[in-house]
């Protein structure tokens, strides 16, 4: 979602900001905006637009801005359609404070209409009531920090901010709460940052904040302290990335480079959970958390999801363990019966999912442990759970993620195979040897971009929509490709269990469209072609994507032979060449697909 920097230091904050801003670009947004406190000036200098960074960047070249402290915004709005106007920065009716804000404020109409009744509001967002009702306290007589904490006290919702005082220019005050927010620190300098990534060209020291802490950031030193004005004392760490991580290098896209990437990622993620003996590690907490509970629930949203159903099969047929996969977003509101002893797990790429992380919040509420399964390990569904285990994927900078999606569900094989040596199942299932096969298949299959490009040009350019049919295993993976295809094509995409076709799905199919078959699990083989001839003979373009073995002359993909569990590690990779070729054939923002976020921070 949206994306915070800010600095404070010796020196020119302009291009720091932008190329900050420029980091968090994958986040997704729809205006960006900075402002600078000239310590040679009054007021401090704002400029904001809608659009990409780099129309920002042409707008602040051609403005004067000089100056040592500033902060900057990406926005993903929320309230108030995209605008110069909506944009952040927001300043107070005087231009003494200046603020940036991440997340919703839910009860932002009932403040105006409590405090600011007479004040003549510039934008449509939640964001200018903050701005605003610190101006009313200060003018009431609060000194500025506790005009701040009156103000956060009374917020309910989600924030990260980060806030300028014109008459005190040598300070940023920054808050948050249950959106993430972090304070790195410099010999000369220090910096505020909603990713890490932002800020890593000044340094890989950061300080992680808490739910409902504000911090006075100076040059000099950071002072955090609780809405009570109790000051904090916590130890920085250190970022495990390094600057060169988040680039393209020679790819034209980073969702095509993190594509490629995927069974180097496999390989790590088995060494890092494997032992000198070759055996899977995990902590005795985690094996006797998950073999203790007698029903697991896997809590996730989007690609994440997905991941989710696909662990849950594995779970189950390997592990013998019972296990429900739940949409986050509606599990927060309507929470089913839950059983005696429950695990729950989250899955999050970024770990800062806000639906994931108000289920959390809800199950350590009522006593019950959690694991999460992310790719951040720092992340606020990190910390606050009992358990992480860590994807190991390195940045996915692509809003559609593809790397995160292979290695959660590489994570979850490892997690049901250790759950049925816990359980003294005697299973044909060695995670390790069998990801080793997948991650070559993946890697034999990234080399086949001609195919899948031509694969694309054939069945996508022309279409306004597409099926994707699946039984089994595949049904998940489908569901998957399917999401993967709309969110940067915007090609209207499904995916269908393939025996639900003909229960009314089957009335869209007409001369051309195009339907593309998963057929990698043999037990279903000949029902799933079965459901493909019915489609056929209702004049569909058909595609299929088949195991060797299993597989047919005529068949356009076929994939080197995996084990079944783990045939949505390999299958996927052709749905995500497809749709990437689609994309970018069809003129698309491969990267920064329209309305979409990466992180998505909000409810």
């Amino acid at each position: 979602m949206c994306g915070i920097v800010g600095y404070i230091g010796t020196k020119n904050v302009k291009d720091i900001l932008l190329k900050g801003l420029e980091k968090l670009e994958y986040r997704g947004y729809d205006s960006a905006g900075l402002a600078i406190a000239d310590e040679n000036q009054g007021d401090t200098q704002i400029v904001k637009e809608k659009g990409r960074i780099a129309t920002l960047r042409a707008e602040a070249d051609a403005a004067d801005l000089d100056g040592t402290t500033g902060i900057g915004h990406t926005r993903w709005a929320t309230h108030g359609a995209p605008s110069a106007r909506n944009a952040h920065p927001h300043q107070s009716t005087s231009k003494r404070f200046t603020l940036v804000h991440n997340g919703v404020i839910e009860n932002y109409e009932e403040l105006k209409a409590e405090y600011l009744a007479d004040v003549e509001l510039v934008s449509e967002t939640d964001t200018e009531v903050i701005i605003q009702m610190i101006e009313r306290f200060v003018t009431e007589g609060h000194e500025v920090e506790a005009a701040l904490r009156k103000t956060l006290s009374l917020l309910k919702g989600s924030y990260a901010l980060a806030l300028l005082d014109t008459n005190a220019k040598d300070r940023i005050y920054v808050g948050k709460n249950k959106s993430p927010l972090l304070v790195g620190l410099h010999d000369e300098a220090n910096v505020v940052a909603s990713d890490s990534m932002a800020m890593l060209h000044i340094t890989k020291t950061f300080v992680e904040l808490m739910d409902k802490e504000i911090v006075t950031v100076t040059r000099d030193g950071v002072r955090i302290q609780d809405l009570e004005g109790t000051e904090v004392t916590r130890e920085p760490f250190t970022a495990e990335l390094d600057e060169s991580d988040t680039e393209k290098g020679t790819y034209t896209h980073y969702m095509l480079k993190e594509i490629d990437e995927q069974p180097f990622v496999i390989r790590n993620i088995l060494q890092k959970y494997q032992d000198d003996h070759n055996e899977i590690k995990l902590s005795d907490d985690i094996r006797s958390a998950l073999n203790s509970a007698d029903r697991l629930y896997i809590i996730a949203a989007g690609t994440s999801y997905h991941a989710g159903l696909v662990g849950k099969e594995i779970m189950e047929k390997a592990a013998g363990k019972p296990v429900e996969v739940h949409i986050a977003s509606e599990f927060l509101y309507n929470q089913p019966l839950l059983s005696q002893n429950p695990l729950f797990i989250f899955i999050s790429q970024s770990g800062e999912t806000a639906d994931s992380r108000g289920v959390l919040v809800n199950v350590k509420e009522a006593g019950h442990p959690a694991l999460t399964i992310t790719n951040v390990p720092g992340s606020t569904l990190s910390r606050e759970a009992d358990f992480t285990l860590h994807t190991y994927a390195g940045p996915e900078i692509a809003v559609a993620s593809t790397k995160a999606y292979t290695a959660q569900m590489a994570v979850l094989s490892i997690l049901a195979m250790d759950g049925a040596h816990a359980r003294g199942i005697d299973t044909d299932f060695d995670a390790i040897h069998e990801l080793s096969i997948a991650a070559n298949a993946m890697e034999v299959l990234c080399d086949q971009k001609d195919n899948m490009e031509q694969i694309a040009r054939d069945y996508l350019l022309e279409s306004r929509n597409a099926f994707f049919i699946g039984r089994s295993f595949d049904y998940h993976v489908v569901q998957e490709g399917a999401l993967k295809l709309k969110e940067i094509s915007y090609i209207q995409a499904e995916g269908f269990a393939g025996g639900e076709l003909k229960h009314g799905t089957i009335a869209l199919i007409e001369e051309g469209t195009p339907v593309i078959a998963l057929a990698t699990q043999e037990n279903v083989n000949l029902n799933i072609r079965g459901n493909l001839q019915e489609v056929v003979a209702r004049g569909a373009n058909p595609c299929v994507v088949s195991m060797e073995g299993s597989h047919r002359d005529t068949d356009q993909v076929v994939l080197p032979p995996v084990h079944s569990y783990l045939a949505p590690l390999v299958s996927v990779v052709p749905l995500q060449l497809i749709s990437y070729y689609a994309a970018l054939h069809r003129g698309c923002d491969v990267d920064k697909p329209r309305n979409l976020a990466k992180s998505v921070t909000v409810e």
